[in-house]
């Protein structure tokens, strides 16, 4: 491994395109310049210098790109950051691989490395970093906004205020111990006992989100459930706008779970179709249905289809699974004659249309109701939430000890818990976590 390296990457995918972008990122960036480009003085920082590259070895021209150079520390990664914008072809980026990779101490970036540079310099904390990566992976509006919230920093600011509160706290709790016998007011002891509730009140409400940043992140699930025949293939075929699962009239004809990936309303969603659920001897059959229920059991919502030829009959297995996030579906509308019901039931015809758009809007309602904005950035990682967990824990027993010193210790174990959210604390084993998921070039 070489010693503090220089890095660099194809910032932009693979591939034919209009442009080709290389990022390089450390001590040796400027020699990129000085090897490689005619003319080979620096550019202006962050101004657009159009170059010409040769090979080092051959001195053949490879392409006429634009050269930008970011000085440190006014980079993203805080180090000397220099651009290279060439002409999209595939040629040309192999071409300016192995020019760089002759380069003296260079050597290609590993998958988020250039973000790890940003944090480790101080660029960014581990909330901003984790969000670059939800940017990048973002596709609905919805994720894209979240991201972008927590790239700014809102999340990384909540948790370092509490942070700070807590050093307050623990200050002045170590001030009492080290110096009980100077004259320091009567109620700070008290003083603090009264700011960690508040601060142990404000996190357990942050924790009970229902975790609607996470489901944003990996996406809302929707389980299809009913009987055999009721039409819950020709609704998923219907919402997804093409044909996804098969359509048959024969009972049976879906055996596993089907799914589709949709943006209703700006959400990611993904979309179950599962076995008709019935008493079956068929082994095969009873392994679907045996899926459909545990999809029921694991979806953020179902959708309960039930068969309109039958209506007001309705199927009494899947009658069982309706519950607070259920909704109710009559599908062959156009079969039934008398169409009543409370607001959970819907009736619409997959064969015709009737009632679809009432239905999505329906659903954008209902996913709308679960990701409302409660003012505060919401949770996005299973790390975040253990670690809160943790120190949550650590506060209650602070506010339960008996001894000054035990509490002044939970109080700092909780204020490490928080500082590994944001990367103050104790974060060397979860950087590699963290980062090997990042594309190359970030």
């Amino acid at each position: 491994m070489i010693a503090n390296p220089t890095i660099f990457a194809l910032a932009t995918a693979q591939g034919r395109a209009g442009v080709a972008v290389f990022r390089i990122s450390g001590p040796e960036a400027r020699q990129v310049v000085k090897t490689l480009c005619k003319p080979d003085d620096m550019p202006k920082p962050r101004e657009a210098s159009l170059r010409k590259i040769h090979n080092p070895k051959t001195g053949e021209l490879v392409d006429r790109v634009l050269v930008l150079w970011f000085e440190a520390p006014h980079s993203f990664t805080g180090e000397d950051v220099v651009e290279i914008h060439a002409h999209g072809g595939r040629a040309i980026a192999n071409a300016l691989t192995e020019c760089l990779k002759t380069l003296p101490n260079f050597r290609m970036a590993e998958p988020g490395e250039f973000t790890r540079h940003a944090f480790e310099n101080g660029k960014l904390d581990l909330t901003e970093a984790e969000a670059i990566a939800d940017l990048v992976n973002a596709e609905t509006d919805a994720q894209r906004r979240q991201a972008l919230r927590q790239l700014n920093g809102a999340l990384g600011k909540l948790y370092e205020d509490w942070r700070a509160r807590l050093i307050k706290a623990l200050a002045y709790l170590e001030a009492s111990i080290d110096f009980a016998d100077e004259d320091l007011p009567q109620d700070v002891a008290e003083k603090q006992l009264s700011d960690l509730g508040v601060l142990a009140a404000d996190i357990a409400q942050h924790l009970d989100d229902r975790h609607r940043g996470e489901r944003l992140r990996d996406g809302f699930s929707i389980a299809i459930l009913g009987p055999p025949n009721a039409g819950k293939s020709s609704l998923l075929n219907i919402l997804a706008k093409r044909d996804a699962a098969i359509v048959s009239s024969i009972a049976g004809t879906t055996r596993d779970v089907i799914e589709v990936h949709l943006d209703l309303g700006g959400y990611p969603v993904t979309l179950a179709d599962t076995a008709g659920l019935r008493d079956s001897g068929d082994a095969i059959e009873g392994e679907g249905i045996r899926r459909a229920l545990k999809r029921a059991e694991q979806a953020d919502l179902k959708l309960l289809v039930f068969d309109g030829e039958k209506w007001p009959a309705l199927d009494e297995a899947t009658k069982k699974l309706a519950a607070e996030n259920a909704l109710t579906v009559v599908n062959k509308a156009d079969l039934v004659n008398a169409k009543s019901g409370d607001r959970d039931c819907l009736f619409i015809s997959a064969k015709t249309g009737e009632g679809v758009q009432a239905l999505l809007d329906r659903l954008i309602d209902e996913i709308d109701l679960r990701f409302a904005d409660t003012g505060q950035p919401p949770l996005t990682r299973a790390r975040h939430r253990a670690a809160l967990e943790e120190c949550a824990g650590h506060l209650q027993r602070a506010l339960a000890a008996t001894e000054s010193e035990l509490r002044a210790e939970d109080v700092r174990l909780a204020m490490r818990a928080l500082g590994r959210i944001t990367g103050r604390a104790d974060v060397e084993d979860l950087l590699d976590i963290i980062f090997r998921d990042f594309c190359i070039g970030k």
